[in-house]
């Protein structure tokens, strides 16, 4: 982690485009290293939630997430999961697993991180005080997992007046469809107005299909999908640039990331304009791109997805006169790419996203 990215974690909230803060006064009640040893004794309500061994802990995470849960870290802004995720469901402990926010409390703060007005359930949130960078602020932390979250700041939104400035890969996401299967099923009455407004469901779908050009102007165009934003998505290497995808030395593959309301379409309609978009057959090749940035895959969400990929693939196995080289595999990190590349095509008029998409 270098200066200018802890410094840019520590600007002042002033409007769009300002990050985490420098002016935001502290948490009057921020407590001290050695007071808080003595705070985190005090009992809590559910004991499930286990630190992992530490050998454990360096074998799940990826070095991004051990840099920033385990050594007080900072991811780049704007170039995260969860800085602009609207998906119903609440955000856990990388981990722990202990469950620390909901979508219910997260709101657009501009800073490029992920921001929430309160915790889910605040005896699981731990605060310090962190006199780094030449200045006080409150650092939190998961009670069980003991990972450094983020800061809190007095300048959000009313009546609280809090904002919880977290990185993205100090979290993992849930989203409400896998709260019973994934053991947070207590958690499902938050949702329960949900179900009145099915309009307002939103799921996520993330394809490599080649090029991601041309693969986010197959799929922005559909009614039904709000929003698509292309990146990396595959590999090992954290916040990778295009030139590094390119390379082929990170193992990532373009891929385009789908937001769409499944009330208006199905994840079936998304896997046809999949399948009819490129060529499943050639391995690391779509035309004239040569890569394996270039591989064809389908990254799902959950199991229902999976089940539904699989299926699919199945059925159009005799199709082609050559195998189907499509990968299926759980989603990963997603890298969103630079701004140049997002839309790129409409920007140069050759496509039109639908009206829709924009709201």
């Amino acid at each position: 982690m270098n200066l200018s990215t802890l410094l840019v974690s520590t600007l002042p909230l002033a409007g769009v485009g300002i990050l985490c803060s420098l002016g935001a006064a502290p948490r009057a009640q921020a407590i001290a290293p050695e007071q808080d040893r003595q705070a985190n004794d005090k009992p809590v309500e559910n004991e499930r939630w286990q630190r992992p061994a530490e050998e454990e802990i360096k074998r799940r995470l990826t070095p991004l997430q051990y840099r920033v849960t385990q050594e007080a870290g900072t991811e780049p802004p704007f170039r995260n999961p969860y800085w602009d995720h609207k998906q119903d469901g609440i955000y856990v402990d990388v981990v722990s697993g202990e469950p620390l926010f909901s979508s219910r409390e997260k709101f657009e703060s501009g800073t490029g991180w992920p921001s929430f007005h309160a915790p889910l359930k605040p005896d699981l949130i731990v605060e310090r005080e962190d006199r780094k960078l030449w200045m006080v602020r409150t650092e939190v932390r998961s009670r069980h997992g003991d990972s450094h979250l983020g800061h809190v700041f007095d300048d959000g939104p009313s009546p609280a007046g809090l904002r919880y400035c977290i990185n993205s890969a100090a979290l993992r996401f849930i989203p409400v469809a896998d709260l019973e299967q994934e053991g947070y099923g207590d958690y499902l009455a938050l949702f329960e107005d949900e179900k009145q407004r099915p309009e307002s469901k939103q799921a996520l779908a993330t394809f490599g299909m080649g090029c991601f050009w041309g693969a986010e102007a197959d799929f922005c165009v559909l009614k039904g999908v709000t929003a698509t934003r292309v990146g990396y998505a595959g590999g090992q290497t954290d916040n990778p640039d295009y030139q590094q995808v390119s390379s082929g030395r990170t193992g990532h593959a373009e891929v385009v990331q789908v937001e769409y309301d499944p009330s208006l379409i199905s994840y079936e309609q998304l896997l046809e304009v999949f399948w009819q978009g490129h060529d499943p057959t050639t391995p690391n090749r779509q035309g004239p791109d040569v890569g394996t940035q270039y591989r064809s895959m389908i990254l799902y969400h959950n199991q229902e997805q999976a089940r539904i990929a699989n299926a699919s693939k199945q059925a159009r196995s005799d199709r082609f006169s050559r195998p189907i080289v499509t990968e299926i595999v759980p989603t990963t990190t997603f890298f969103p790419a630079e701004d140049y590349h997002q839309r790129y095509l409409e920007k140069r008029g050759r496509t039109h996203c639908s009206p829709r998409n924009d709201e």
